[in-house]
């Protein structure tokens, strides 16, 4: 049967774009539901920043009458103009096991993007490195956590046909929390603290992190643009106030480390408790009672999950990352944690990777992002 291509205009368009994952990972075990309100809010134009400074198209894919797959292309001017870049973006690319579909898919995206004038394509990915990137191509037996794919294993050989190579792979660890602080913790916090002038921030209520908010992302947005973080783009205020917005109402500020000096924030870390279980039982259904399966899950975890660290530029190399460590792993101790996952570290990350095997850290789990040149 021919495979017919819908591009996503009407409400009811955009509702079977958001909803079709769901119906195509039904029996898929370790596939973990989005959150469904932020979905309609990210896919929003009038919610969504991102779409004043992007060019984008969603498509569905109907084959028999079926929806059996969906994607969405994106350019992001701002990112572009900051990396003097003429490069695409594929995500949310999800099929049917039919390598026709997926070509069809492909192929209209890349048709998009040279229309535009783009060079390359990547993916997937979404507007920014905030969002899902990269298929998972290792750890499959595990199940996903916030912010991160989990296709089937078919998926990326399918796309590899279509002519797209490794561009970028990232390295997930997993780290048992000791029952006891190492010593050499203890020792190079105490040296930075007496030396450094340094002040460790620390939270016990939501009230105290929100005026830290925007300092804290402020630091993220310097940082991640001053060492080219691979897909990154700089967000403005109103952005920083739509993630936080997001991330807000699932933080414990037990998570939430920061290090100060001359009263400026110039490190940080941020941890979230795992809530997969939970948001996979109630299906990505906040209302009517989804959000108590969320609840639950997070009080009833043993999963600490980092979400986002960033230090200065000057201070880099002094032992603020084992300062703020150490605290996070003092904090997950107190809240029964026994394991953390240390979400996407960039394979070519290379010092903070030895620091996360120096800790004992695993890799079990491995996202990639593919690249195809355009011309």
């Amino acid at each position: 049967m021919a495979i017919n291509l819908m591009e996503v205009k009407s409400k009811r368009q955009l509702r079977d774009f958001i909803y079709l994952p769901e119906k195509l990972h039904r029996n898929h075990e370790n596939w973990v539901h989005p959150i469904y309100m932020d979905e309609w809010d990210y896919f929003n134009p009038n919610k969504n920043k991102a779409f004043s400074y992007s060019d984008t198209v969603m498509l569905l894919a109907e084959k028999d009458n079926h929806l059996v797959g969906r994607v969405m292309g994106i350019i992001n001017r701002r990112y572009n103009e900051v990396r003097g870049e003429n490069t695409a973006r594929f995500g949310y690319l999800e099929s049917i096991e039919d390598q026709d579909v997926v070509h069809a898919l492909l192929s209209r995206i890349e048709e998009w993007a040279r229309e535009k004038g783009m060079t390359r394509i990547i993916g997937p990915y979404g507007f920014s490195d905030q969002d899902p990137e990269g298929f998972l191509i290792k750890g499959f037996e595990y199940r996903a956590t916030i912010a991160t794919y989990h296709n089937f294993p078919w998926l990326p050989p399918m796309v590899e046909k279509e002519g797209y190579t490794k561009d970028m792979d990232y390295f997930v660890y997993k780290i048992q929390i000791p029952k006891e602080i190492p010593e050499i913790y203890r020792r190079i916090s105490e040296r930075i603290m007496k030396k450094g002038n340094f002040e460790l921030l620390e939270f016990k209520s939501r009230r105290e992190t929100k005026p830290w908010v925007r300092p804290i992302l402020s630091l993220m947005n310097e940082t991640y643009i001053e060492s080219n973080i691979y897909g990154y783009a700089p967000l403005d205020e109103c952005e920083m106030d739509a993630l936080a917005k997001k991330y807000l109402p699932i933080l414990d500020p037990r998570l939430i480390k920061g290090v100060m000096k001359d009263c400026q924030v110039v490190a940080f870390i941020i941890g979230i408790p795992d809530m997969s279980a939970g948001i996979k039982q109630a299906r990505g259904r906040l209302f009517p009672f989804g959000f108590i399966h969320i609840l639950k899950a997070k009080k009833k975890t043993r999963q600490l999950d980092l979400l986002l660290g960033a230090i200065k530029k000057e201070y880099r190399g002094m032992g603020l990352d084992a300062l703020m460590g150490m605290a996070m792993i003092s904090s997950a101790q107190k809240a029964g944690f026994e394991i953390i996952d240390t979400h996407h570290e960039m394979e070519a990350n290379v010092k903070v990777r030895a620091e996360m095997e120096r800790m004992g850290g695993v890799v079990y789990k491995v996202f990639r992002v593919y690249q195809k040149p355009l011309v």
